[in-house]
């Protein structure tokens, strides 16, 4: 009887848990709770009771302190501001640290190995590795083009690699001991010397390949090749120091002799001096095999090229001292390509000045205020740059389909002139057959990334080629070899400085049916210039 009760209380106790109802064992709890909260308060009373240490009230008070801090605000924003500008000065350190930067372009006459020195140099450099290079080969080789591979690192494009030439500019970035270099591979064809003069006034060294092997260097040389025409635009456009590299000197018809080599100097040293550059300071002869990597980024040994003692060409290049540039000077950047990337993004060199993140310049000469808010180096984001760096940068206030190639990005106290007439001082390299040099001629200007129609609407005198000053008399017209100065006019604004001023922005070429005709810089801007 006692077993059948229990049971059936058991069971009522299960329905009432299921209904809400509290169950004995809840019941149970709450008991314990109160009889824990009456402790509780009993345990209170005593503490209330008897008084507590001063002592133990100040490291009571302090526990409570470190436990729950007071938040002044005022000290938290000084905090944060201390530590933000701890970081933009650390940024700015590593920024200032940074290895110098040099421009690289690599001219010459076609098929002489600018592309095979540039992949040789960014396989050596550990751009490319061995996985791609074996990639290469394999592509290089099915199209039974097997010496071609490592230029194939440099021309991506296909039209490029089916031809084995270079169209576009190619850029790469390397580094060496002390140095950052961009590498700029400009076309050797007669047809891409736009492109090629697009490279060089971008470049702070020139590196002229030559090929050693029989038969090549001549056609290269001779009139109508291109290592003429390249070394004179070189020059023109500001490349102020040459490496020449005789390239291919393990060739079967070549194998390193020195009387080949000899040869090769002596026949363009006149031409280096004609043009313009002083070959004891600003010209540096090294032999290569570009193919090979022979004498690239280590110096050869006596068994391969027992007359050879110099430098390896890293060494030259590492060791090339350039004039410094001005970082404090009013800021200048080219424009040579733009695209749209999260809002308008404009690629080119800085020629003057610094840039940071935030500054507020103008986009010329369409006077576009801009702010900057991206600055891109290399692949890395920073936070400001100085000249010579070859930039990415996002702009705010401007449409891309707005700005042009030669447009310039300039500080917004001190702006670049903008012109459609100046006044130049011209060499006359090589006229067409037949044409004559005056008033009325029409040419292609080229200045920094400038390329407009133009015309000389006065020839104002000729200079005399041995006491460099004008002649008195009268000019109507001049010939081959000739010095002028004259006025030209271009169809649309443009953006130059005077030459004595600002060299970068004030050389430049005139073309006329695919051929380097004059050379010339900026001597007066036009009364009408607005720099406004």
């Amino acid at each position: 009887m006692d077993l059948e009760a229990e049971i059936r209380a058991l069971q009522l106790d299960s329905a009432d848990e299921i209904n809400g109802v509290v169950t004995p064992e809840d019941h149970n709890s709450v008991e314990v709770e109160k009889l824990d909260k009456a402790e509780e308060d009993l345990k209170d009373e005593v503490q209330e009771s008897v008084p507590v240490p001063d002592e133990q009230q100040a490291s009571e008070d302090h526990d409570q302190v470190m436990l729950h801090p007071v938040h002044n605000p005022a000290k938290a924003k000084e905090k944060a501001a201390q530590e933000k500008a701890a970081k933009e000065e650390a940024e700015e350190e590593a920024e200032a640290n940074k290895k110098r930067h040099l421009n690289v372009v690599f001219i010459g006459h076609v098929d002489a190995g600018k592309s095979t020195i540039g992949g040789q140099i960014l396989f050596l450099s550990g751009q490319v590795d061995d996985r791609q290079i074996q990639k290469y080969e394999k592509e290089a080789k099915d199209k039974s083009r097997e010496s071609w591979y490592m230029a194939y690192i440099m021309d991506t494009n296909e039209e490029e690699r089916l031809k084995g030439k270079t169209v576009e500019v190619g850029r790469a970035h390397f580094e060496t001991q002390s140095t950052r270099f961009t590498i700029l591979d400009a076309p050797g064809h007669k047809s891409y010397v736009p492109n090629m003069i697009s490279g060089a006034s971008q470049a702070d060294i020139g590196v002229l390949v030559i090929s050693a092997r029989k038969g090549e260097f001549e056609t290269g040389f001779e009139r109508g090749g291109q290592t003429r025409e390249h070394v004179q635009l070189a020059k023109t456009l500001g490349v102020s120091k040459l490496i020449i590299v005789v390239n291919k000197m393990d060739d079967p018809t070549v194998g390193w002799s020195k009387e080949r080599y000899d040869e090769i100097e002596q026949k363009i040293v006149p031409f280096l001096k004609a043009s313009g550059y002083n070959t004891k300071k600003d010209v540096v002869f090294l032999p290569i095999s570009g193919l090979m990597g022979i004498n690239m980024d280590t110096r050869m040994g006596q068994d391969v090229c027992p007359w050879w003692s110099g430098p390896s060409f890293f060494e030259v290049l590492d060791s090339i001292e350039i004039p410094p540039r001005d970082p404090n000077g009013p800021f200048r950047m080219p424009i040579i390509d733009k695209f749209k990337d999260m809002g308008t993004v404009v690629m080119g060199k800085v020629e003057s000045g610094s840039i940071r993140e935030g500054d507020s310049l103008v986009v010329m000469p369409n006077k576009e205020q801009v702010k900057v808010v991206g600055i891109y180096c290399d692949e890395d984001k920073v936070k400001r740059a100085g000249p010579g760096e070859n930039l990415r940068v996002r702009i705010t206030g401007i449409e891309d389909e707005d700005i042009l190639s030669g447009f310039v990005l300039s500080s917004i106290v001190k702006p670049v002139p903008v012109v459609t007439e100046f006044v130049a001082q011209l060499q006359i390299l090589e006229l067409l057959d037949n044409a004559i040099f005056t008033a009325g001629y029409k040419a292609i200007l080229h200045i920094h990334a400038v390329v407009e129609e133009c015309e000389i609407i006065e020839l104002k005198s000729q200079i005399d080629l041995k006491t460099r000053k004008p002649m008195k008399k009268k000019v109507l017209f001049v010939k081959n070899g000739a010095a002028v100065v004259c006025r030209i006019q271009v169809l649309n604004s443009i953006c130059i400085e005077k030459f004595a001023d600002f060299p970068q922005l004030g050389r430049f070429t005139l073309r006329t049916e695919g051929k380097t005709i004059a050379v010339g810089k900026v001597t007066e801007l036009s009364s009408a210039a607005s720099s406004a």
